[in-house]
C-alpha cells in the first residue's frame, strides 16, 4: 500500500514477478477490499499464486518511525514484517516509508546476534575498465545508520562479503572502505579503525580505501561505509545517472542533423538507456536481521518494483540471514539460535 503509486504499482509488478518466476506465491498485505477491487481489475482475483492479507492502516510515507511502530500496530507493514516473523512468508518487500520500515523491521524481526545494527545494502552497477564487462558493486550503509563505530563498520564489512559471496557466487569478494582518498593516513578515525579491523580478519578481503570515483570502476566487490556517507552517494550516482539521460537525449534533439544521427544510433542509445536505468538495480535488502526485508524505491514503477521481489527471492534461495548469522559465530565465537 506504500511508496509514491501504491497498488497502481504494486499490482502490476506482482503480475510480472509472478509470470517470471513459478516459485513464487505473493500474498499482498492491505485494505482487503481494496486489492480485491484492483485484482479484479487486472483479472488476477482468481491467480492461484497469489493471496490476501488484511491490513486496516497503511504507514504514511510522512510518518515518524516511533510513530508508525507505537500507533499503527495494524499497518500494511507491521502485518507483512509479522507473516516472516511467524515463518507465514519467508520475505517482506515494501515500497514504504524507509525509517518505519526499518525500524518496525528491528522491532519485530530483531538483528542477528554479534550484529549491533542492520544496515542497508544495495547494488550499484560498474564495469572493468580493462575488460569492458559489466559489474555490480554491492554497498552499504546507505542510510539506517548515520553515526557509526569501527566495529559497526566491520560488521558491516561481513554482512556485505557474505552476502556478495552467495549472490553472485564469489569465493571471497573485495571489500573496501569508502574514503576521501586511497592514503592509509587519510579519513577519520573510526574509518582508520575499521581498516584495522577488517584487514586483520582472515575471512576478509580487504582492498583497502576507495574514493567516490572508485564506485563504478570495479576496484572493489562490496564498499563500506555509514549510512550518511552511503546514502548522500547513493542519491549523487542517480542523479547523475538521470543528468547523464537528459544531456544526451537534449544533443540528439538539437538540430535536424542530429536527429537523423538518432536514428542511426538508436541500438546504441538503447543499451545506454538499459545501462543507466536504476530501475533494474532497485531493491535494497536490510541485512543483519533475522528475517529478509527489501526495501524498493518509492518511486519505482512496475517494473522497479518487481525487480526488488527478485531481489528478495535470491535472498531466499540464498538463506542470507542464516548464511550471515554463521560467518558472525565463526568469526565471533557466538553460540546463539538464529529463530
Amino acid at each position: 500500500m506504500g511508496g509514491d503509486h501504491g497498488i497502481k504499482t504494486t499490482i502490476p509488478a506482482s503480475a510480472r514477478a509472478l509470470r517470471e518466476h513459478s516459485q513464487l506465491k505473493l500474498i499482498l498485505v492491505g485494505n482487503q477490499n481494496i486489492l480485491e477491487q484492483a485484482l479484479a481489475k487486472y483479472k488476477l482475483d482468481r491467480h492461484p499464486r497469489l493471496s490476501i492479507q488484511h491490513a486496516s492502516e497503511v504507514v504514511e510515507m510522512d510518518d515518524l518511525p516511533s510513530y508508525a511502530l507505537r500507533n499503527k500496530k495494524n499497518s500494511s507493514m507491521r502485518v507483512a514484517i509479522n507473516l516472516v516473523k511467524e515463518g507465514q512468508a519467508q520475505a517482506c518487500v515494501s515500497a514504504g516509508n524507509t525509517g518505519a520500515l526499518m525500524a518496525t523491521s528491528r522491532f519485530v524481526l530483531k538483528t542477528l546476534p554479534g550484529i549491533d545494527r542492520p544496515a542497508i545494502i544495495y547494488a550499484i552497477p560498474g564495469v572493468n575498465q580493462e575488460t569492458g564487462e559489466r559489474t555490480t558493486i554491492h554497498m552499504l550503509d546507505l542510510g539506517a545508520n548515520v553515526d557509526c563505530t569501527a566495529e559497526h563498520l566491520f560488521q558491516f564489512a561481513i554482512m556485505g562479503s557474505v552476502r556478495r559471496s552467495l549472490i553472485d557466487n564469489m569465493a571471497k569478494p573485495r571489500v573496501a572502505l569508502l574514503n576521501i582518498g586511497e592514503e592509509e593516513m587519510k579519513g577519520v578515525e573510526n574509518i582508520k579503525e575499521a581498516a584495522k579491523l577488517i584487514s586483520a580478519c582472515p575471512s576478509l578481503h580487504y582492498s583497502g580505501f576507495v574514493e567516490g570515483t572508485d564506485l563504478f570502476s570495479n576496484k572493489a566487490d562490496v564498499v563500506v561505509c555509514d549510512g550518511f556517507i552511503g546514502n548522500v552517494a547513493l542519491k549523487t550516482a542517480e542523479g547523475t545517472a538521470k543528468y547523464i539521460s537528459y544531456m544526451v537525449k537534449d544533443a540528439f534533439k538539437s538540430t535536424l542533423l542530429n536527429r537523423i544521427c538518432a536514428v542511426l544510433a538508436l541500438p546504441a542509445l538503447a543499451k545506454i538507456k538499459r545501462n543507466l536505468d536504476m530501475r533494474r538495480y532497485n531493491g535494497a535488502s536490510f541485512v543483519g536481521l533475522k528475517g529478509i526485508v527489501v526495501k524498493s524505491h518509492g518511486g519505482a514503477d512496475e517494473l522497479g518494483f518487481s525487480c526488488a521481489i527478485t531481489e528478495a527471492l535470491a535472498e531466499v534461495d540464498k538463506n542470507i540471514p542464516s548464511q550471515i548469522h554463521a560467518q558472525v559465530e565463526a568469526l565471533l565465537g557466538l553460540n546463539n539460535d538464529v529463530s
